[in-house]
């Protein structure tokens, strides 16, 4: 959502970050997609293969990321006027689509390999590339965190929580390839394969509860609501505020709020106090388009009195 708006960079940096922190995931899932195949092919284990499958689909959503990234980074155009901001949790649901999909085929394997297990071959080896896996998932979340913090991105919120996602699955992998080489239990490695499924299908969850809360145009977080309040009510000759309105879609905030003046006032002397708010607002709040409307004071009771 909104948070930390105040802390958001200007609009050609934020656009400079998402489409950093998009590359460096497709980067990162290309080269942790090859180190997997390499110790699938070595170990043939249930485990390494769920995180191959994994990577495979990181990579899928990585480039769907990168495309609605540049979709959404587009201006508004005749067709578009409010921009194309929503473009972005329409790519967080596709990624869910993806990892759901990834989480079926997982079951099956790990359902197939259950019925007839076998000890999993070179486990070090195994091990390795998930440490390595581990590592380069947790470079690449703290980078897009910080994405993520600094422009509400949903696109990147949703990769991260993938790649979130990955750092348990990696150690649910070494873990059972440890404690089934350790124990001689190879059933472990398809065991720990449906738990990982499960954990991916639950990420995918969170990942369609994020992109819809974006597509039905929930409300900016209370404290960020009051904050709008506070400014307008900062200027002077504002003696109320009211109809207070406001959304999301993708990095790009909209706020509408209605502001009461002195009734005597003139046109002119309102459109300059109008003015004076909305710029306040836009300085705290630089990737939101504002919308103000003046009203004489007392105007909001009188209308709802008439209802």
């Amino acid at each position: 959502m909104m948070d930390a708006a105040a802390a958001r960079p200007e609009p050609e940096r934020t656009a400079r970050l998402l489409r950093r922190a998009s590359h460096a995931s497709v980067a990162v899932a290309g080269s942790l997609i090859l180190v997997k195949a390499g110790a699938y092919f070595l170990t043939d284990s249930v485990s390494v293969l769920s995180s191959l499958l994994d990577s495979l689909l990181d990579l899928a959503a990585s480039v769907l990321n990168v495309i609605a990234i540049r979709h959404a980074l587009a201006p508004a155009d005749y067709e578009h006027r409010f921009g194309h901001g929503k473009a972005e949790p329409l790519a967080g649901l596709g990624q869910a689509a993806f990892i759901a999909g990834s989480a079926g085929l997982l079951f099956v394997e790990a359902s197939r390999r259950l019925m007839a297990p076998h000890a999993v071959a070179n486990v070090d080896v195994g091990v390795a590339v998930m440490a390595i896996s581990m590592v380069a998932s947790l470079c690449l979340v703290i980078f897009q965190r910080r994405v993520v913090r600094l422009t509400g991105s949903v696109a990147v919120g949703a990769d991260s929580l993938h790649y979130q996602s990955d750092l348990l699955l990696n150690g649910a992998v070494i873990a059972a390839l440890l404690l089934g080489n350790a124990f001689h239990a190879p059933w472990l490695d398809p065991v720990f394969g449906m738990a990982i499924a499960a954990f991916i299908l639950w990420s995918a969850w969170q990942i369609v509860h994020l992109s819809v809360t974006h597509l039905m145009d929930r409300e900016l977080p209370d404290r960020e609501r009051e904050r709008i309040r506070a400014i307008a009510l900062d200027h002077p000759e504002v003696r109320s505020v009211h109809d207070l309105r406001t959304r999301a879609a993708g990095p790009q905030a909209f706020i509408q709020i209605h502001i009461e003046l002195d009734p005597d006032m003139s046109l002119r002397r309102a459109h300059v106090v109008s003015d004076a708010v909305e710029a306040a607002i836009t300085t705290a709040f630089p990737h939101a388009e504002v919308i103000i409307h003046q009203d004489p004071e007392g105007i909001q009771e009188v209308r709802l009195a008439a209802k």
